[in-house]
């Protein structure tokens, strides 16, 4: 029997308690850096299938380290388990989760044949926060040959690049007074926010296509017949590329900035989480992984042939600094990510395809890296 006629009888032994794991995250949500069950019940099933676990780790209350393979060059599989507010896994997150242990299972009983370590990296708070820079700062992927992951998306895509993405929160400080009685008493911090989002919308005149903002109000007043003296709101920017990044958000911070002069209020303009850069795909990784996919009947087309579909994550902060892949698994859905419907669909029949294709193709390519010996080509350039 080849390794990976054996990683696959080894993921199929699983496959239904993925699924069904799957379905209790769905059912489950926890959001970025809250997700106690959900790691919880990762880090269980991965010791229970004879993984050495470390947790919680680094740091981190929702974090995890599961290791096995004694010796050799270490691959990390990244495991992602947060949900969105109100949306649940509108970003498909039990498939990401599911697969990555799906992956490391199959492999683990073939880690000291290969001469390789494997580890199942739980990360927290993907969706705004960044928990995988914590995880970097931390040490976590200090001796990490590889990195890798999949995704699930309304299409297959090999080699997502994803968009470098910052996000701030901006305050304005105004002074209340009665709304009717006398308006000329209050400095109107709500005007503000309006102004800021005007001047930004003018803004998006002159900027690139690739480029984007979008913000929510988190606190918009009090009531209605006070004027407002606080507002509050969340924006992110984001680009093409980090150079282009660095561009776009002194040009964003100047429309927030002249609404508060314009006003008379006063701005604070703070950043949140970790800011997110670029995938770099490994290419040595991405052949072998297409050709595992294809294998497994599922061919993935490239970023070049569909256009860049936008989006941000943390893993491409991953990619800068140990080789990593991160393809995305179509499901089938009318919907896309962050949208209710895309989270109902995970749980589908196409759901639990993406989870199979996504494990065994991360398995075999990890089972090739070790076999073709690859490590010494691999590169974060």
């Amino acid at each position: 029997m080849s390794s990976k006629q054996s990683a696959e009888q080894s993921f199929n032994a699983i496959e239904e308690e993925l699924r069904e794991i799957s379905r209790w995250m769905y059912e489950n949500p926890e959001i970025q850096y809250q997700e106690f069950e959900s790691s919880a019940r990762l880090a269980s099933f991965l010791a229970d299938n004879g993984f050495d676990v470390q947790f919680p780790a680094y740091g981190l209350e929702t974090a995890f380290e599961a290791n096995v393979g004694t010796v050799g060059p270490r691959v990390v599989i990244c495991c992602e388990y947060d949900a969105l507010p109100e949306v649940g896994h509108a970003c498909g997150h039990n498939i990401i989760a599911t697969a990555a242990l799906g992956a490391g299972v199959a492999v683990a009983g073939l880690a000291d044949e290969l001469g390789i370590r494997v580890t199942v990296l739980g990360t927290p708070a993907e969706e705004g926060a960044g928990g995988k820079v914590d995880l970097i700062d931390a040490g976590a992927l200090e001796d990490a040959a590889a990195s890798m992951m999949i995704h699930p998306s309304p299409r297959d895509q090999l080699d997502p690049s994803f968009q470098a993405r910052s996000s701030f929160t901006v305050e304005y400080f105004g002074k209340e007074s009665h709304a009717a009685f006398a308006p000329q008493m209050g400095i109107n911090a709500l005007d503000a926010f309006v102004q800021a989002y005007m001047n930004v919308a003018t803004l998006r005149q002159q900027i690139l296509p690739t480029d984007r903002v979008h913000c929510i109000i988190d606190h918009g007043g009090d009531a209605n017949n006070i004027i407002p003296a606080y507002t509050k709101s969340t924006w992110g920017i984001r680009s093409a590329d980090g150079e282009r990044l660095e561009e776009l958000i002194p040009k964003v911070h100047a429309c927030f900035e002249a609404a508060a002069k314009a006003t008379g209020c006063r701005v604070e303009i703070n950043p949140i989480g970790h800011s997110y850069v670029n995938m770099i795909n490994n290419p040595v990784m991405t052949a072998l992984f297409q050709a595992n996919s294809t294998a497994l009947g599922r061919p993935l087309p490239l970023e070049s042939d569909l256009g860049a579909s936008g989006g941000s994550s943390d893993m491409g902060n991953v990619s800068q600094v140990v080789p990593s892949i991160h393809p995305m698994m179509a499901i089938e859905t009318d919907a896309v990510n962050h949208q209710k419907e895309f989270a109902a669909d995970t749980i589908a029949e196409s759901g639990d395809k993406a989870i199979r294709d996504g494990a065994l193709a991360m398995a075999h390519t990890i089972i090739d890296m070790a076999e073709q010996s690859v490590w010494d080509n691999l590169s974060v350039e």
